[in-house]
C-alpha cells in the first residue's frame, strides 16, 4: 500500500512533463495510473468482505516508536475505491475541460497529489501518519481551488478554505497526541480494540478531534467554505465533492466510533450538530441559482446527514451512513461533472438563464435526470435505498428521536426540490438563447457522468451486489462488530416509505412555487451580514490590524528594541520558574581561585564598566576587544586552547571591521535619555545576575554524569582524534558544524556581491573614459565658436 500511495506522487511530478510531450492525450495516459489502482483495490474486495484486514508496517521514528502503517478494511477499501475510480473519470473530464489551458499540466500536478494525500489519509494505520496526509490534503486544496490564481476572488477563496482547515487542523493535531497518550500506542488498530470514554482526557481530545473533523468536512457554523470553494475549475469540485476532502472529516469520525462514540457527549454533539448541518445546507441550496452552487450546498447537507447517523451509533445507522457516502459520490460526481459540461458546451451556469437543452443535449439531459433521480430517492436507483435506509436508522435511533425525524423528513422534501431544479429546469421547458451553441460532449467528457449514473441504477435494483462485497464490511468497521443489517430495494409499505412518498410530493409542490419561496425568504440574505462568513471576515480583518500594531511596537525595525523585549521576556519566564522551585540550592566555593583568574576577572569588570561609561565610538570598539581577549585568557586558563585562539582571532576581525565601519559613521551622540539608559542597565544586569543564578543552579543540581567521557573514550576510536573539542566540532556535530559552514559561505558571498555591486550605474571602463573625454573636447569647440 506504500508504493500504491508513493506511485501517485511520484506521477503528480511527473505529469507536466507528461503534458508537454503528449499534449492533449496526457490526462487519458495519467488516468491509467489511478484506473490500475482502482483494479488492485477491487481485487481485494473477496478478502476484505469475509472479514479480512489487510496491513503493512514500516519504522518511521524509532525513539518515539511512530510507524508509516497502513491498514485496508472495509471503510478504508469503500473510499480507495471512490478515490481512484472516480479520480480517473476527473483526469479524463479535466483533460477536455481544460483542453488548451497553457497550466494544464501543473492542474495534473496538483490533482494528483491531492488525490495521493487522500489516499494516504484513508489507508494510514498511524494518527501521525494520517495527520500527514490530512494536512497534505490541506495544502493540495488550497492549490486546487485558487488554480486560477490570477483571479482575486479565486485567491480569496482558496485562502478562506485554508485558514479554516489549518485552524482545525492544529486542534487536531493536538487531539491526536492526546488520543495516543490515553491509548498508549498512535496506532489506529490497536486504539480501536479500546474503548476511551472513560479515560480522563476524553473530553478534550473529543472536542479537538471534532473541530478537526467539522472543519474539514463543513459542519455548520465552518459550512461557508465549502460553497465558496466553487471558485476551482468544476473538475475541482466534482472531486473535492463525491469522493475526497469534504468527506475526509466524515472518514476519520467513522473510523474513530468503536473507540471514541459510545458516549453521551458524542452521539449528542454529532446528532445535534449533523442535523443543524443537513437543514442549512439544503435550504441555502434551495434558495441558490448558481447550478454549482445548488449541489455545493446540497453537500453541505450530505455531509451532515453523514455526521447525524454517525452521532446516533446504532447497527442500522452505521450501515445507512455507508451506503448514503456511496450514493452520494455517485450521484454527486455525475451531476457536477453535468454542471461543468451545460458551462463548458452552452455557457450556462444559472438555473435562470437554462432551459429546453434536452433536444440539443440528450445525452446529458439522461444522464443528468437519473443522477437527479437517485438524488431526490426515487425508486429504483440507488439512492431511494439510501434514503429508506436513512429514515429506517432515524426512526430506530434513541437520541432526539422526534426533532431528528422532524428535520430529516423536512431536508428531504427540499433535497427533492433541488434534486426537481436539477432534472428539471436546465432540460424542459421553452428554449431559450445560449451563449454558446449547445451540444453533448465528447466521450471523454460524457463517460465519467454516465457510469456513476448507471451505476446508481444498477446498484438500486440490485443493492445485494454493494451489500454482499463492500458496505456490510464498511459498516462492520464503523460500527466496531459484525452487523447484521443488509440492503434491499423494497421492504414493503412502512413507515419509511410513507415518509419519503410524503418528501416526494411536497418537494415538487415546492418546486412549482420555487420563484415564490425565493421571494418569501429573501430576507435571509440579509441575515447573512450576522452570519459566521461575515464572523470569520470581521476576525481576519482584525487579525490584520493586530498584526500591525505588533509590527509596529515588536518588529518596528530597531535591534536594540528587540534584544530588550528578548531579554525581558526572558527574565520574567525564568525568573519565575527559578522563584518556584521548591530547593534553591547554590553554594559558592572559591577557595580554589587563583590570582591570575581574579587578575582577569577584575580587568573584565573594569573593561565592561569603562565600555558603558565612554563617549568615544573608538574608545567603546577598543574596550570591547580588550574585553574579548580576557575572555580568551579565561579559555587558556582551563586548557582549551583552541577555543581560546578562535576568540582571539574573532575579537581580532570584529574589531577591526568596528573600526573601519566608525570611519563612515558621525561623531559620539548621546540618543538615549537618562531614564531609558537607566532601564536598560537594571534589565542588563538582572540578566546578569539570572544566567550567573541559573548556571550555578544547573551547577549544582547535576544528578547524572555529564557526557564529557563519553568523548573522551570514543574521541580517538570513533572520530580518530586526539584533540577531543576537533572531534567533536567535525565528526560528533558534524552535521552542525557543516551548517555553519554554510551559514558562513552565504555570508561571504553576499558580502562579496555587496562590495562589486554599483547600483545605479554600469563600472567605467576605458572606451567609457575616452568617450566622455571626446564629448567634453567636442562640447568645448563648440562653444568656443559661439
Amino acid at each position: 500500500m506504500l508504493y500504491v500511495v508513493l506511485s501517485l506522487f511520484v506521477l503528480a511530478c511527473l505529469a507536466p512533463l507528461l503534458h508537454r510531450y503528449t499534449g492533449r492525450h496526457s490526462g487519458s495516459l495519467l488516468a491509467l495510473v489511478p484506473a490500475t489502482l482502482f483494479s488492485f483495490f477491487a481485487a481485494q474486495l473477496a478478502l476484505v468482505s469475509q472479514g479480512e484486514v489487510l496491513s503493512q508496517r514500516w519504522l518511521w521514528f524509532p525513539g518515539m516508536d511512530i510507524h508509516l502503517s497502513f491498514l485496508l478494511d472495509g471503510l478504508s477499501l469503500l473510499f480507495a475505491l471512490l478515490i481512484t475510480g472516480i479520480g480517473t473519470f476527473i483526469l479524463l473530464y479535466a483533460n477536455r475541460y481544460l483542453e488548451g489551458h497553457p497550466a494544464l499540466g501543473r492542474f495534473f500536478l496538483f490533482l494528483l497529489t491531492f488525490m495521493g494525500a487522500m489516499l494516504g489519509l484513508v489507508l494510514a494505520d498511524n494518527l501521525i501518519t494520517l495527520f500527514v496526509f490530512w494536512e497534505l490534503t490541506t495544502v493540495s486544496s488550497f492549490m486546487l481551488i485558487g488554480f486560477n490564481h490570477e483571479n482575486a476572488e479565486s485567491r480569496q477563496k482558496a485562502h478562506q478554505g485554508l485558514m479554516v482547515t489549518v485552524i482545525g487542523g492544529l486542534a487536531l493535531m493536538t487531539g491526536f497526541i492526546m488520543l495516543g497518550f490515553a491509548a498508549g500506542s498512535y496506532e489506529l488498530s490497536d486504539i480501536l480494540q479500546q474503548d476511551l470514554t472513560g479515560h480522563a482526557l476524553y473530553l478534550p481530545m473529543l472536542v479537538l478531534i471534532l473541530l478537526g473533523a467539522f472543519t474539514k468536512s463543513a459542519q455548520t457554523p465552518f459550512h461557508f467554505w465549502l460553497p465558496n470553494a466553487m471558485a476551482a475549475p468544476t473538475p475541482v469540485s466534482a472531486y473535492l465533492h463525491s469522493a475526497t476532502m469534504v468527506k475526509a472529516g466524515i472518514y476519520l469520525l467513522a473510523r474513530l466510533q468503536p473507540t471514541l462514540g459510545d458516549s453521551a457527549a458524542w452521539m449528542l454533539t454529532l446528532s445535534a450538530i449533523g442535523a443543524i448541518t443537513m437543514l442549512t445546507g439544503i435550504f441555502l441550496a434551495s434558495r441558490a441559482t448558481g447550478i454549482k452552487k445548488v449541489l455545493a450546498y446540497s453537500t453541505v447537507m450530505a455531509l451532515g446527514t453523514l455526521t447525524m447517523l454517525l452521532g446516533l451509533g446504532t447497527e442500522k445507522a452505521a450501515l445507512a451512513a455507508v451506503t448514503f457516502l456511496l450514493a452520494h459520490a455517485l450521484y454527486k460526481g455525475a451531476l457536477f461533472m453535468i454542471a461543468g459540461i451545460l458551462d463548458h458546451e452552452a455557457g450556462i451556469k444559472d438555473f435562470q438563464h437554462a432551459s429546453g437543452l434536452r433536444h440539443k443535449m440528450p445525452k446529458t439531459c439522461a444522464v443528468a435526470v437519473i443522477a437527479a433521480l437517485s438524488l431526490a430517492g426515487v425508486i429504483p436507483l440507488f439512492g431511494f435505498v439510501a434514503k429508506e435506509l436513512l429514515l429506517e436508522a432515524v426512526l430506530s435511533g434513541s437520541h432526539w428521536q422526534i426533532a431528528l425525524i422532524i428535520a430529516t423528513v423536512l431536508a428531504n422534501i427540499f433535497v427533492v426540490l433541488v434534486a426537481a431544479l436539477l432534472a428539471i429546469k436546465p432540460w424542459f421547458g421553452e428554449e431559450i438563447a445560449t451563449p454558446k451553441k449547445a451540444h453533448d460532449p465528447g466521450i471523454a467528457m460524457l463517460s465519467g457522468p454516465m457510469v456513476l449514473a448507471s451505476l446508481s441504477l444498477v446498484l438500486g435494483l440490485f443493492p445485494f451486489i454493494a451489500d454482499k462485497w463492500l458496505l456490510q464490511a464498511a459498516a462492520s468497521a464503523v460500527y466496531g462488530n459484525q452487523i447484521t443489517d443488509y440492503l434491499a430495494l423494497w421492504h414493503g409499505v412502512n413507515l419509511p416509505l410513507l415518509l419519503s412518498l410524503t418528501s416526494l410530493c411536497f418537494g415538487l409542490l415546492l418546486y412549482s412555487q420555487w420563484p415564490r419561496w425565493r421571494q418569501f425568504t429573501s430576507g435571509v440574505d440579509r441575515l447573512s451580514a450576522f452570519g459566521p462568513e461575515a464572523l470569520y471576515t470581521k476576525m481576519m480583518a482584525g487579525l490584520v490590524i493586530f498584526a500591525g500594531w505588533q509590527t509596529k511596537v515588536l518588529q518596528n525595525g530597531y535591534l536594540r528594541n528587540y534584544l530588550l523585549t528578548t531579554i525581558a521576556t526572558m527574565l520574567l519566564l525564568v525568573g519565575w520558574a527559578m522563584l518556584r522551585l521548591e530547593h534553591f540550592n547554590i553554594t559558592f566555593d572559591l577557595h580554589d581561585v587563583k590570582i591570575q583568574e581574579a587578575t582577569v576577572f577584575l580587568i573584565l569588570l573594569v573593561t565592561i564598566l569603562s565600555a558603558v561609561l565612554v563617549k568615544s565610538f573608538l574608545a567603546a570598539v577598543a574596550l570591547l576587544g580588550a574585553l574579548g581577549f580576557a575572555v580568551a585568557l579565561i579559555y587558556v586558563f582551563f586548557s582549551a586552547i583552541d577555543v581560546g585562539i578562535t576568540q582571539v582571532l574573532v575579537e581580532t576581525i570584529t574589531v577591526l571591521l568596528l573600526v573601519l565601519v566608525l570611519y563612515r559613521l558621525p561623531e559620539f551622540r548621546k540618543l538615549s535619555s537618562n531614564m531609558n539608559r537607566a532601564r536598560d542597565a537594571v534589565i542588563a544586569i538582572s540578566s546578569g545576575i539570572l544566567i550567573t543564578l541559573l548556571v550555578l543552579l544547573v551547577t549544582n543540581a547535576r544528578d547524572m554524569e555529564g557526557i564529557s567521557s563519553f568523548f573522551i573514550a570514543n574521541s580517538v576510536p570513533e572520530g580518530y582524534g586526539r584533540n577531543i573539542v576537533n572531534v567533536i566540532l567535525v565528526d560528533f556535530r558534524a552535521l552542525d558544524t557543516l551548517g555553519e559552514i554554510f551559514v558562513l559561505a552565504l555570508v561571504a558571498i553576499g558580502i562579496y556581491a555587496m562590495v562589486h555591486l554599483r547600483t545605479g550605474s554600469k563600472p567605467v571602463t576605458n572606451a567609457d573614459k575616452r568617450l566622455a573625454s571626446e564629448l567634453k573636447r567636442m562640447n568645448t569647440t563648440q562653444g568656443d565658436k559661439k
